[in-house]
């Protein structure tokens, strides 16, 4: 039994590693992420992972993240399948066993 504050682990890999959700970095982001496809993150809500996935890799700051610090216009985040735009936005809150994807919207015709 865990006390107090401290997290879940889970094994990854053989390491044992806190549980906390999954952002799964598309192809095209990845560049940004040192080539990583999954990165783990701590946070209760949807804008926390992202900004501790910003905070971990500077460069993804600017193509997940307006001016204003609202989500791009040009970048689709979904939780668990669901777009998190039509859920609560920024502020939906996640679990650990949960995984973002982050889609970067496309152009062209």
């Amino acid at each position: 039994m865990r006390g107090a504050g401290e997290a879940a682990c889970v094994r990854r890999g053989g390491a044992r590693l806190p549980a906390v959700p999954t952002i799964k970095i598309p192809p095209v982001l990845r560049s940004s992420t040192a080539g990583e496809k999954e990165v783990h993150a701590e946070g209760e809500n949807v804008g926390e992972l992202l900004r501790a996935l910003a905070s971990q890799h500077p460069a993804t700051e600017g193509q997940l993240f307006s001016d204003e610090g609202e989500l791009n216009r040009y970048v689709n985040v979904y939780l668990n399948d669901e777009d998190v735009r039509v859920l609560g936005g920024l502020e939906t809150g996640v679990q650990v066993d949960d995984t973002l994807v982050i889609l970067p919207a496309m152009a062209g015709g």
